[in-house]
């Protein structure tokens, strides 16, 4: 009897539903990072004139994207591939909290400016009248920049992270997502 066969199989690969999130989360995060250069680097050209209207928009939309992908994760647990390492699992759980309290942060800041958002031709926030929340609007201006950063220097690690067990000989590692 082949004691082989009645092992259980560990999947190699992610379901497509967790490739399409991905891969749609990776342009989306790869259009706000270009948004927030645009503004800090290109302030007051057609560039930043261009980038900067999407950057809210693009954030809640990410941050939906992150809950969804979240509740999928959750959903098909027993059929993911096992993480690579402990250090893999970490930053990993790390890019996943980054990903939700970035957007999140900026909403709170947004909701106690007072200020209106509107989204995808949606009202989010109507904004108040009176004086601004100032822990809200002081959250966001002491927080979501700097996480950001942190957020863009991880997913870089992630990139980097991924081509190097590509060519150490993990070559499963890049295929799991493609």
């Amino acid at each position: 009897m082949n004691t082989v066969s009645h092992l259980p199989q560990t999947p190699v690969r992610y379901d497509a539903i967790t490739r399409l999130l991905h891969w749609v989360m990776a342009l989306g995060f790869i259009w706000i990072f270009a948004s927030a250069i645009a503004h800090n680097q290109f302030k007051e050209s057609a560039f930043d004139a261009f980038m900067w209207p999407t950057h809210k928009p693009v954030g809640l939309l990410l941050m939906s994207l992150i809950l969804l992908r979240v509740v999928w994760m959750i959903a098909t647990f027993s059929k993911r591939p096992p993480a690579v390492s402990a250090l893999a699992r970490i930053g990993h759980l790390a890019l996943y909290a980054l990903m939700f309290a970035v957007p999140a942060i900026g909403l709170i800041r947004q909701y106690g400016s007072g200020r209106a958002f509107e989204a995808f031709g949606m009202t989010i926030m109507s904004g108040f009248q009176g004086p601004r929340i100032e822990w809200a609007v002081n959250l966001g201006t002491n927080f979501h920049s700097v996480l950001g950063r942190i957020l863009l220097f991880m997913a870089l690690g992630h990139i980097l992270a991924t081509l190097w067990h590509t060519f150490a000989g993990r070559k499963d590692i890049l295929n799991r997502m493609r």
